[in-house]
């Protein structure tokens, strides 16, 4: 694990949307193509705004989130609507945005459509992770009905999830699909997050699901 520090959220926001598109930019250089990966939520709103409006092939970029509610997009619980608002405008509304939401009651009727449309655009290219206070990451919940198919070498590429801390059900990309990204960044911000960072570095993956992902992965903290 790499830990960058930043003298404040600003700082941190703008320089890891440069890194970020400096990575993409050289994928779509040599390869013709890109995956980028990101968390919904509020905290990477400000990376969105700044990569929206970058100069990237975009047409060539295939987006997704690490997770999702079971909500519809119109719900405001949607991360796939805050992508749309926050990320796939500008410059990246160009961008191919592949859905990890379907219309059924439950994520397990359209699990397997959601994950072929998902696995051409493996192994991510650029992966964005956020980071829980109780150490969870996308939707790996300590304690969530999955967690531990989630977290073993032989997990399918997508799995839904129930946990008390979750709300609604989940859907999520599970461990192997995380860690086999090629460029691997977590965003934490306030002094909680580091000391469950830290915390993480010291116990199993059963009890702290971020600790999976974290040997290979850039951590981007402000307080």
């Amino acid at each position: 694990m790499k830990l960058e520090t930043y003298p404040d959220r600003e700082f941190l926001m703008l320089g890891l949307a440069n890194v970020i598109a400096g990575q993409l930019a050289d994928f779509l250089r040599r390869e013709g193509r890109a995956s980028l990966s990101v968390p919904g939520g509020t905290t990477p709103g400000p990376i969105f705004d700044t990569l929206s409006g970058v100069d990237l092939d975009w047409a060539n970029v295939a987006v997704f989130l690490n997770d999702e509610r079971w909500v519809p997009e119109d719900s405001p619980r949607s991360n796939t609507r805050l992508l749309r608002e926050r990320l796939l405008r500008g410059k990246a509304a160009a961008a191919q945005l592949i859905p990890l939401h379907a219309d059924a009651p439950t994520p397990e009727e359209r699990l397997e459509e959601l994950a072929e449309g998902l696995r051409p655009h493996l192994p991510i290219s650029v992966l964005l992770l956020g980071m829980g206070a109780d150490m969870h990451t996308a939707s790996l919940f300590p304690g969530a009905d999955r967690l531990a198919e989630a977290l073993a070498p032989d997990a399918p590429l997508l799995l839904p999830m129930r946990a008390e801390a979750a709300g609604e059900p989940r859907i999520t990309l599970t461990a192997p699909v995380l860690k086999g990204a090629m460029n691997i960044h977590i965003l934490i911000t306030g002094q909680e997050k580091r000391d469950a960072l830290e915390r993480a570095l010291t116990l199993p993956p059963e009890e702290a699901p971020v600790r999976a992902i974290l040997d290979n992965a850039t951590v981007h903290w402000a307080e």
